[in-house]
């Protein structure tokens, strides 16, 4: 295996595994991020390492702040955080639409 040359700590998972757990992350991340939208979003607090808070509701500051540790969710992060550079909107938005879309894959796989 030439993933276990590169990195002997690399986890090796099959086609199977490896796309549940890809489109997890995608559900994971629409999950923490969905009941921020519209105005009768909820109010995330971010707790820093030094003990500092931040109350927020804004996808782009929650998703810079998180520290995300899989490769999908990370993609995702990252395109929603250019969406919101970009355009000065739609990060929770993205996030959600790319959840839904990956949803909805997972069902016709399943099929």
């Amino acid at each position: 295996m030439s993933v276990r040359v590169l990195n002997p700590n690399a986890e090796v998972l099959n086609k199977s595994a490896a796309l549940h757990m890809t489109i997890n992350a995608a559900k994971g991340l629409q999950d923490v991020l969905k009941s921020n939208l519209g105005p009768k979003g909820t109010i995330k607090m971010l707790v820093g390492g030094s003990g500092d808070i931040k109350l927020t509701k804004d996808g782009n500051t929650l998703l810079k702040e998180m520290q995300i540790q899989n490769p999908t969710a990370i993609m995702i992060a990252r395109t929603a955080v250019a969406q919101d550079d970009i355009s000065g909107d739609g990060t929770t938005s993205t996030v959600i639409f790319i959840g839904e879309l990956m949803k909805q894959s997972d069902r016709c796989i399943d099929e």
